[in-house]
């Protein structure tokens, strides 16, 4: 059985530990406060975006464009993929980083000639471990998204896509289902198919309105913007996420922490007791011991 030493000493180590969790979790909701607002304040755009993207499939049903599926044929399309799979630098953050990685590897399952595009030090090294090559990764954190590093990224896929080195993109990222819930998803970034932007009853200005040159160079001049824009919603998404996850990690750790505090303090209690009565039973034994001889 450990001492008393000991166990003072343990309940010190699980004090500190829970002064970082406490720091941890504090950071953890700052960020996600801060990244929230972020996307508040962008989102608006890319949802008017996509308004007058419905608006233009609504004026010129039979559209030709590169970014979408022929009308009528969603079939998946062959050649090599790209992937961009959106990971934290690092850790305790639950299974929020392994979640996103398995949905990668499904992707690589269905379609092994895929190539990755990597955010992430986590990401990374699980992929360097696994012996998985990775096309490019980008180096730079994960832990500020903004808008400029999206449009880096979007114009290295959109690269690819443009010199048919990639028929079609995913994105793999974590989306924010509820307040307190989060789910790994794997989205077709490229081609989009067109019922994705079929009219959904939303109220929009439905005066017809004239296309110059062509209905297909105007999305071809929107497109970009609006793949730029999905992947900066899934970075954020991404980014919001990781902090959820880590700040539901430190809040099991505070509470584990603050069980194994009163498990030990009990036991460093008993173990003191156990001390101090050893002690009176020895003073006891040795003053009866001292009678005894001096009655003899």
């Amino acid at each position: 059985m450990a001492g008393t030493k000991e166990i003072k000493s343990h309940i010190e180590s699980v004090r500190e530990t829970r002064k970082i969790t406490n720091a941890m979790y504090l950071i953890a909701s700052t960020k996600l406060r801060r990244a929230r607002a972020e996307l508040d304040n962008t989102r608006p755009y890319f949802q008017a975006l996509r308004s007058e993207i419905k608006r233009i499939f609504r004026t010129a049903t039979d559209v030709d464009s590169r970014y979408f599926f022929p009308a009528g044929d969603d079939s998946p399309l062959p050649g090599t993929y790209g992937c961009l799979v959106i990971t934290a630098d690092k850790g305790l953050a639950g299974a929020y980083n392994q979640n996103a990685i398995r949905k990668a590897l499904e992707l690589l399952d269905q379609h092994p000639d895929t190539k990755l595009f990597v955010v992430g030090e986590f990401g990374r090294r699980s992929f360097a471990q696994r012996n998985i090559p990775i096309e490019q990764s980008f180096l730079y954190t994960a832990q500020n998204p903004t808008m400029a590093r999206a449009r880096e990224i979007s114009a290295r896929l959109l690269d690819g896509f443009h010199r048919g080195e990639l028929t079609e993109i995913f994105v793999v990222y974590t989306d924010m289902a509820g307040a307190m819930s989060f789910q790994a998803k794997s989205a077709r970034l490229l081609p989009f198919h067109r019922t994705y932007f079929a009219a959904d009853g939303e109220r929009t200005a439905q005066e017809p309105f004239e296309l110059f040159p062509n209905a297909g160079a105007v999305l071809d001049n929107m497109m970009p913007s609006y793949v730029s824009g999905f992947i900066y919603s899934a970075l954020i998404d991404s980014f919001c996420c990781e902090q959820n996850a880590r700040m539901s990690a430190m809040d099991s750790a505070d509470q584990n922490a603050e069980k194994l505090l009163g498990d030990l303090s009990l036991e460093y209690n008993r173990v003191r007791q156990s001390a101090i009565t050893q002690e009176i039973t020895e003073i006891s034994a040795g003053a009866r011991a001292q009678r005894q001889k001096k009655g003899r």
